[in-house]
């Protein structure tokens, strides 16, 4: 078995080549970092470093646990994404299957390009436009005012702020979550459609029974990183459009540990900053495995 294996590594020896350099930089940047988690433990002193730094067991997760901040932007977390989950990731479907059904390719390219161009621009440029144009003092409140209107607070009203950032991340990130999707429907066998209309489908029936179940593998594929990335929330995007008048409804756990990080307050340490993000890893690892499981339940194959 030994010299079979040795045979066969041999063999695609410049496969396992190609794959040096990818391991190497997950070894040096995912894997060796790891012992850093140890932090969640620890009070971590500066004159010992990570490995001398004296171990406090859970007090760290204990004090996060009572800190009602952490509980406000746990529950924001959860409520944005889960609305992201409801909203965005059905949009990029959508436009995938709507991009495949137009039938010249020069407009079908033009459409790609519109959709996708926004994905190249940072939330950074798009949060300064956003405020530049929405903003209390932004054009649209200044015409609003030029025109005897009341001022419309698009940015620091929490009851509009969500329904906001769906609106935006629809607009910048659906086009190119859907090129996944449209690289799936290319990889169709055209005899299929052709079979589909001879027994008399039309272009939704065609879409509903051969389009569909040929992505479903994908779609659930996608759902299940869509799922394990729950408590990510889209940091980006909030942290350049919030402002502390909706930090209620917007303060999501990576911008309550970014505020953690500098807001200068020592007392709080390193310990505790990295059991809010050892607490928010555990979390995704369970939402994976639990989506994993329920996906292969429903027939797909799954990712483990």
């Amino acid at each position: 078995m030994k010299n079979s294996l040795w045979r066969r590594v041999k063999q695609y020896r410049m496969f396992y080549l190609l794959l040096v350099p990818v391991v190497v930089y997950y070894a040096i940047f995912s894997y060796i970092p790891m012992y850093g988690v140890t932090l969640s433990f620890k009070k971590y002193m500066f004159n010992k470093g990570v490995l001398g730094s004296p171990w406090v067991g859970f007090d760290n997760f204990h004090y996060i646990f009572r800190y009602s901040a952490f509980w406000n932007a746990f529950r924001n977390t959860i409520w944005i994404s889960f609305g992201r989950l409801l909203v965005e990731f059905p949009m990029a479907i959508i436009v995938a299957l709507l991009l495949n059904e137009i039938g010249g390719s020069r407009l079908k390219k033009l459409y790609q390009t519109v959709f996708t161009f926004p994905h190249f621009l940072s939330w950074v440029v798009l949060g300064g436009i956003l405020v530049n144009i929405l903003g209390n003092t932004g054009t649209v409140n200044a015409l609003f005012e030029a025109l005897g209107l009341p001022e419309v607070n698009f940015l620091s009203n929490p009851d509009t702020f969500r329904p906001f950032l769906y609106v935006t991340s629809i607009w910048k990130e659906a086009g190119w979550s859907a090129i996944i999707y449209m690289a799936a429907i290319a990889g169709i066998s055209p005899e299929l459609y052709e079979a589909a209309y001879m027994d008399g489908a039309n272009r939704w029936k065609q879409m509903l029974h051969v389009t569909w179940p040929s992505i479903s593998g994908i779609v659930a594929m996608m759902l299940i990183l869509a799922i394990s990335g729950i408590l990510n929330g889209g940091f980006e995007q909030i942290f350049n459009l919030y402002s502390a008048g909706v930090y209620d409804v917007a303060d999501i756990l990576d911008t309550f540990i970014y505020r953690l990080s500098f807001s200068g307050n020592v007392s709080l340490g390193y310990g505790v900053i990295t059991a809010v993000g050892l607490f928010k890893s555990v979390i995704s690892l369970v939402l994976l495995v639990m989506a994993n499981f329920i996906v292969k339940r429903m027939g797909q194959e799954g990712l483990m």
